[in-house]
């Protein structure tokens, strides 16, 4: 593999992607890409620890033997996750098999180079000590059945923020979006009582008394868990602050819990004390709850900064989650600026006479489906769906979301570039994928295209984008990234850097007018002092985007055609087409540019522009498509990119595609 694949590939893996360019270079030079085909062995249980492992594309299966000869799946890795690393740290031998699903391409750090590079970049070790405490388990008190398990504490800064019931609410939702093993567990100080039992409707929920445990003696909770009719396990834990005791206690029991829970929710107490900011510390991630009044954010912001200056915890490890039960009358910008740091989620106010269980009672819900969201999120199976460039192409992404839409396919979060963006947005801002192909009634007539274009002088673009600007102003108004019913990522192409720019917030139209300004064509779009492009001249199909946002799972829709069609297709326009300027145009004084404009539509120029930009991006889209689960790539064969006004025909390719490839898109959001 060339140097240049293995730099795009290491800055698309979490763990890679923050390096220095030094730094990067050393694992660039010390790994290599690896294929495995379907059904090949990467290691087996029991082998030596040989490399670090992290899968680029495909999709792997982790399994124990069973005593039988029957194996036991523990965990199916994606993109980005890594494996071997425990046994790599601890010298011990490989604890489970992994096999490739599908064929699969890893990163591969053999063991000396593995050590060599935690030597040199001493803080992927920190990095990778949080994996390593998810995934380490003790042996001596039963074989383990997961692979992973995370621990997430619900804490608040002050009382009726609402934690207990998105703590439970939270872990209904893993429940159900992951199919894993999910346990709560209700922290509360000796003389209180605790409140899951009764929202479980558990009649009879046994306490753990940490204060009257022994020390020295196993912990074994199986007469303590109870197991409610939801699909939950509950913990009922009581504790003393003034006994020191109860923290090493309480350390042992998540030891045990681990080895059989996927997801382990802790619903602390809302109390400032040193046991407290303990437990805290043995969690994966915090989520830290706070109401949008500005005393109550401000009292976050104080919380977060103890836990980070006397616990040296780190910034990634805490979430905050808004609760806007109170309705305060700040907007978001001035939520930030009172927390000092973004906002992971908010959850809008539950419905007047919820019973505290909107995610199973009301799952249609606004607070249902923001922690559903949340809750994919944390489980990590986000589904994201990446819309490609192509002008009159990208109709055909209207098919696809028609069919995703029937099928009910999850989506999660969308990305999109220059007319895939433009889709994205309509989409994410609730337009059906019936309303969008109507919209597309704008370029019924072939001519229709022409009143787009508003000419400039060319020393940038031939066309201003006014009309383009007004016409999106006409469906999107005002609409902010903040508006949306599904998070968008919107690409655009920094002229003066020569990188990509990621919008997911500010004003929609500006970043979507931004995303389609073709290069040669139309006049780069000015934002603030950013000077910005088609988005595809850069990322034509953005999976990187998603990849970059921790998601797992992509669908991506490649209208580009190949290179080869391109050519073939260019040869017939160039022999059947000529494209008219229409009479309007024609009579206008344009005084010494009027030959000039003549004699560029004679010689076709857009075209020209396009095929050119045309054969460079299907080369790089084929590349990003392979970071991509599944691929629709539309046969557009017999169609060109500006007949904007055959929109419902390059649907039906997109809506072909896309039922052709089901069995494929439903094999990855399922697993």
């Amino acid at each position: 593999m060339k140097l240049t694949d293995k730099d795009f590939i290491l800055a698309q893996i979490p763990l890679f992607a923050n390096l220095t360019a030094v730094e990067r270079s050393l694992v660039k030079r010390r790994s290599e890409v690896m294929e495995f085909r379907k059904g090949q062995v990467i290691y087996r249980e029991g082998d030596a620890p040989d490399a670090f492992y992290c899968l680029l594309q495909g999709r792997a299966m982790i399994y124990t033997a069973g005593a039988h000869g029957q194996n036991t799946v523990l965990e199916y890795l994606h993109h980005g996750k890594y494996c071997g690393i425990i046994s790599l740290l601890t010298k011990e031998p490989h604890s489970v098999t992994v096999e490739a699903v599908n064929d699969c391409r890893f990163l591969v750090i053999n063991k000396n180079d593995f050590d060599l590079i935690l030597q040199k970049i001493p803080r992927l070790a920190i990095d990778l000590s949080q994996t390593l405490s998810r995934r380490l388990k003790r042996k001596d008190i039963h074989q383990k059945t997961i692979f992973e398990s995370t621990i997430i504490s619900v804490f608040s800064s002050h009382s009726q923020a609402g934690k207990t019931v998105y703590a439970l609410n939270l872990a209904l939702s893993l429940k159900k979006e992951t199919r894993k093993s999910v346990l709560i567990i209700d922290i509360a100080q000796s003389d209180l009582p605790h409140s899951l039992p009764q929202r479980l409707e558990v009649a009879s929920a046994p306490v753990v008394e940490l204060p009257d445990l022994s020390p020295d003696s196993p912990v074994s909770l199986k007469s303590h868990i109870a197991t409610s009719k939801f699909g939950l396990d509950l913990v009922c834990l009581h504790y003393r602050e003034e006994d020191e005791a109860c923290l090493g206690k309480i350390v042992a029991i998540l030891g045990t819990l681990v080895n059989d829970y996927h997801y382990i929710i802790l619903d602390m107490p809302a109390h400032l004390d040193r046991f407290i900011f303990n437990i805290l510390n043995q969690s994966d991630f915090i989520h830290l709850l706070s109401s949008s009044e500005a005393v109550d954010l401000k009292k976050t912001r104080r919380l977060i900064r103890r836990l980070q200056k006397e616990f040296d915890f780190r910034p990634e490890k805490i979430k905050v989650i808004i609760n806007e039960y109170k309705l305060a009358k700040i907007s978001y910008a001035e939520e930030i600026e009172l927390l000092g740091r973004g906002i992971f989620a908010t959850l809008p106010k539950i419905e007047f006479g919820s019973g505290g269980r909107p995610a199973l009672d009301e799952p249609l819900s606004e607070y249902a489906l923001a922690v559903r969201r949340i809750a994919r999120e944390v489980g990590e199976c986000l589904v994201g769906l990446v819309l490609g460039v192509g002008v009159g192409y990208g109709f055909a992404h209207i098919g696809v979301l028609k069919v995703i839409e029937e099928e009910k396919i999850p989506i999660d979060i969308i990305a999109g570039s220059s007319v895939g963006a433009l889709i994205a947005g309509l989409w994410a801002s609730g337009y059906s994928s019936a309303q969008i192909l109507a919209i597309t009634e704008e370029f019924k007539e072939q001519k229709s295209v022409w009143g787009l274009v508003d000419f400039t002088w060319p020393a940038l673009g031939f066309i201003k984008g006014n009309k383009l600007h007004k016409l999106l102003k006409k469906y999107l108004g005002n609409k902010t990234f903040y508006d949306l019913k599904l998070p968008l990522k919107v690409i655009a192409s920094d002229v003066r850097k020569k990188e990509p720019r990621i919008f997911d917030k500010g004003p929609l139209v500006d970043a979507i007018m931004a995303s389609c300004s073709m290069p040669g064509v139309f006049a780069p779009f000015k934002f603030k002092d950013e000077l910005l492009f088609d988005g595809g001249v850069i990322n034509p199909l953005p999976t990187e985007a998603l990849l970059k946002a921790g998601i797992k799972k992509i669908i991506a829709v490649n209208v580009t055609p190949s290179r080869e069609d391109i050519i073939r297709q260019y040869e017939l326009i160039k022999k059947e087409m000529t494209v008219t300027v229409p009479e309007n145009i024609r009579k206008r004084q344009w005084f010494s540019l009027k030959q000039y404009f003549r004699s560029v539509f004679k010689m076709n120029i857009l075209e020209i522009i396009f095929s050119s930009i045309e054969v460079l991006q299907s080369e790089v889209a084929q590349k990003e498509a392979q970071s991509a689960d599944v691929v629709l790539h539309p046969d557009t064969s017999g169609m060109y990119w500006l007949e904007l006004h055959r929109a419902a025909e390059f649907a039906r390719r997109g809506e072909l595609e896309a039922r052709s490839k089901l069995d494929k898109i439903w094999q990855v959001v399922n697993e």
